[in-house]
Formats: structure tokens, C-alpha cells, sequence
């Protein structure tokens, strides 16, 4: 499992780990991490032009000693000193002794990035608020409009460490180097696409068990799947409700029931006005036009997607004793209160717009700051989150790490993705698992079904439900 730690964690662990070592030996790791693996990107060190854009604090240390480092291998490095005053004296003395220069900010640094091979930003550490200041957001602008690989040191100069939020100008890096954890900007959106690729280099730190964010890989999601015994029967393996759909929207009901289907629950049943099409698709699917209540027995229940004005069906779902995923339609027409009052776990999956109409608040404030909005929106309605998006966060009402996943694909923008989502997510509730893990599984293994499904071309919901078998068998193998 990835994890990421906050600003005041990180810092924690490092001065528990300085207080063990030499003074300087952990800068010296973290710069010997950077420089190894600013020479893979090169391929060539010597004779390649580098340059170092340096701010006050240990990032610009970081970046100095690297640059050494660089230049002793023959490289020829310049720095740019955004203070001069306040730069490491430190790695400033081992980068001339090394061969380096100092450029002036103005006229010779423009010129010394538009030649340069390869850029490391080392302006800002990860206390930084807000966006760039004017003469850092120039250079930083240079950097990315130049032929030269932007490589970041810990975190992109200009983004916002714990909220992955970007205020202002920031640098857009090709590859971001981290040390020790990850921090929660580098896995979140808006802040995320700014940092590139992410290597982590390990320099030793030791932060607590609890993190401030996890993001699953194979072997989590693999252990969490379910997976059938010898005596499992259709009921033991957990029966998944539908009550989506409408005339108008007959089609969200049959992609929450496909991807139902494929979720690792035994049955669905499916309550609606939309019964004859979901089974001439699905002729396995249990129909039933008695509302949610007299269905039969479910262990979950899937609600909203398509559902138009239905607020009665919400309302009767809500009440049922068992976990409730609310989606789309759903959201708008669930009482807060109700969902609040439920014993039993609720799951609600907004998108961004549907999000911030919950929240009261708008659409761009929630995609700039989706870490915040989550967290929000769980603790007001005492319900689990999984906020849709590029990267896709899962918030307990409770507290605890954020769940965070980034297997998607842009093709999974598309009509009836989300309804696919809905009833893999029900299903795996139906299944057995808790709505955190329940949510963070489906959203893993849509993610790669959608890459599946589209490889490159443009893709339907109903080609992500049918790759799902197939993301299934690469987590499991």
C-alpha cells in the first residue's frame, strides 16, 4: 500500500531521524537520491547543462548537493539564487568547489534555461503556501516552456503539500523526487498532474503507522476481493438490490445492474420501471415490481442512478437495515437527515457537480480543493464518500486515512460509467466488505477496466462493465 503523511508528520519523523545522525547526513541522502536519478534522465552527465533553481529553504539544499554531485561528474550546473542571502551555504560551497556557477535571475538565467538539458526546481519546500511569487513563477514558466526535463525536488514549488491544492503558479515538473513518504499533494488533484512521475527515495524516515492518505495496489485489492467456497451458494456470496432507472433513463438501470453482475455478488435483484430491459440483457437478474421493501432479501442495496424524480424510492431504500450505496438522482433526492439517522453503512459516490450542489458551494471550489470537500461532505452526512474524479478519494465519516486511486483513464468520462460504478461498489457491499473497502475496490477495478476497455480509442460504459472480469483476473493473478 502507498501511503502519504502530512506536513507536520513528515517533519516529526525527520527530526527524530536528525537527532540519530551526523548533522547534514540526511540531506546528504536525500541529494544523493536526487542526483541519481537526475543522471538516469539524462543518460549522459558529462558535458549535459544543468540548472539548479534555488529558494531558502533545505529544498534548495537539497538541490545544491545534488547539483554537485552533478558537476563532478561533469556536468556543467548553474544555479539561479531566488535569495541569494538565504541559500544553503552549505551546498552553495560544495557546488562551486564542484565546478558550478551562480547565474544572476535575470538575463543570464533565461538564457541558461533556454539551453539548459535538464531543470531542478528546488524553489520552494513542502511549507509552501500559495503560488509562486512573480519572479519564481518567471523562471518557472521558462522551465516549462524550454526543451529541459522539470525535475522537482520533494514536491512541486508552488503546490500545496497536505491539500494537493494549487493556489497560484506552480511548477509543472516531468518528474517529482520524494523523500522518505509521499505527501498528499502528490497523489491528489489538482496538485498531482503538476508533479509528473513520482519517485520515492527512502532516506530512512520513520513516520507513524497511521497515514493521512492510502492508495491500494494489486496485492491489497486481491486480498480484499471475495472470493467463493466450496459451500457458497448465490445467498452466502451476498445479493445485490438495484433501484435505479426510469422511462426516461432506462439504460443507467441496466449499467448498474452489469456492473452488479460482475462485483463478486451471488444474485441482484432489480426493482423498477425499468425490468424489461434489464432483462432482456440480463436474463439472470431477479425483476420484482414491488418496491424495495417487499424485493426480497438483499444484503445491500444500490439507489439513484436514473432514477429522475423518484424521491419515494430513496426514501424506502434509506430505510432498509442493510448498506446503502447513493448515486446520482439519488444524491439530490436523499434527506440528509435520513442518511444521517441510518444504522447501517452508507455509501454516497458524488462526482464534483454533484458534490459541491450537496455542499452548497461550487463546482470549481470542490475540484481545487477535493481533500477538503470529501472529508466535508462524509462528516456531514455520517456517511462513507467516494468523491468521482481524475483521482478518486474515499472519505470515512469517521475519520481515518483517505483512500485515494489513480488507475483510471480519461476515457472513463462517459455517459453510464458512473452507473457501472454504482453496481460493482453495491455488489461488493452485498459481498461482504466494508463500504471503505468496498468503494476503494470498485474504484480500483473500474479504473482498470476502463483502461481496458479503452486502450486508446473511445470506449462506452457498457465496454467498461464487460472488461471488468478482465481487471479482476490481472489484480488476482
Amino acid at each position: 500500500m502507498r501511503t502519504a503523511y502530512s506536513v507536520e508528520t513528515v517533519r516529526t519523523a525527520e527530526r527524530a531521524l536528525m537527532a540519530r545522525l551526523p548533522e547534514g547526513a540526511l540531506m546528504q541522502r536525500a541529494a544523493a537520491g536526487l542526483a541519481a536519478a537526475c543522471a538516469q534522465l539524462l543518460g549522459r552527465v558529462y558535458g549535459s547543462r544543468v540548472v539548479l533553481l534555488v529558494g531558502s529553504g533545505d529544498n534548495g539544499g537539497d538541490a545544491l548537493y545534488a547539483g554537485a554531485r552533478l558537476a563532478r561528474r561533469g556536468a556543467g550546473v548553474a544555479a539561479v539564487l531566488l535569495s541569494p542571502e538565504k541559500a544553503h551555504q552549505g551546498g552553495l560551497a560544495a557546488l562551486r568547489r564542484a565546478g558550478g556557477t551562480v547565474a544572476d535571475p535575470s538575463d543570464a538565467a533565461e538564457e541558461a534555461i533556454r539551453a539548459a538539458d535538464l531543470v531542478v526546481d528546488g524553489i520552494v519546500g513542502i511549507g509552501g503556501k500559495g503560488g509562486l511569487r512573480p519572479d519564481a513563477a518567471r523562471l518557472a514558466a521558462l522551465a516549462g516552456a524550454s526543451r529541459a526535463v522539470v525535475v522537482a525536488v520533494d514536491l512541486p514549488s508552488g503546490v500545496e503539500a497536505d491539500s494537493g491544492e494549487v493556489r497560484g503558479d506552480a511548477v509543472r515538473a516531468d518528474l517529482t523526487v520524494t523523500f522518505g513518504t509521499h505527501k498528499p499533494a502528490l497523489l491528489i488533484d489538482p496538485a498531482r498532474e503538476y508533479a509528473g512521475s513520482v519517485r520515492l527515495v527512502d532516506i530512512g524516515l520513520e513516520p507513524p503507522e497511521e497515514a493521512e492518505l492510502e492508495a491500494l495496489q494489486h496485492a491489497d485489492v486481491a486480498a480484499l476481493l471475495p472470493v467463493p467456497r466450496a459451500e457458497s451458494d448465490k445467498y452466502r456470496r451476498g445479493v445485490v438490490g438495484i433501484a435505479a432507472g426510469s422511462a426516461r433513463y432506462p439504460g443507467a438501470a441496466v449499467l448498474a445492474v452489469s456492473g452488479a453482475l460482475r462485483g463478486g455478488a451471488g444474485a441482484v435483484r432489480y426493482v423498477g420501471p425499468a425490468g424489461s430491459a434489464v432483462i432482456a440483457r440480463f436474463p439472470e437478474t431477479l425483476i420484482s415490481d414491488r418496491g424495495p421493501a417487499k424485493a426480497g432479501r438483499v444484503q445491500a442495496w444500490v439507489v439513484g442512478p436514473g432514477a429522475g424524480d423518484d424521491a419515494a424510492t430513496v426514501a424506502e431504500v434509506l430505510e432498509a437495515d442493510v448498506p446503502v450505496l447513493v448515486d446520482a438522482d439519488g444524491l439530490r433526492l436523499a434527506d440528509r437527515d435520513a442518511v444521517r439517522a441510518r444504522t447501517a453503512p452508507t455509501l454516497m459516490t458524488p462526482h464534483a457537480g454533484e458534490a459541491a450542489a450537496l455542499l452548497g458551494v461550487a463546482r470549481e471550489e470542490v475540484e481545487g480543493a477535493r481533500l477538503a470537500a470529501v472529508r466535508e461532505l462524509a462528516s456531514r452526512y455520517r456517511a462513507t464518500v467516494l468523491l468521482k474524479g481524475s483521482t478518486t478519494l474515499v472519505a470515512d465519516p469517521d475519520g481515518g486515512p483517505v483512500r485515494v486511486n489513480a488507475t483510471g483513464t480519461p476515457w472513463l468520462a462517459t455517459a453510464g460509467s458512473g452507473d457501472v460504478l454504482s453496481g460493482l461498489s453495491g455488489s461488493l457491499l452485498a459481498a461482504g466488505l466494508s463500504a471503505r473497502d468496498a468503494a476503494s475496490v470498485a474504484a480500483y477495478l473500474h479504473g482498470l477496466a476502463g483502461r481496458y476497455a479503452a486502450d486508446g480509442a473511445p470506449a462506452g460504459a457498457h465496454d467498461v462493465a464487460d472488461a471488468i472480469p478482465e481487471a479482476w483476473r490481472d489484480v488476482r493473478g
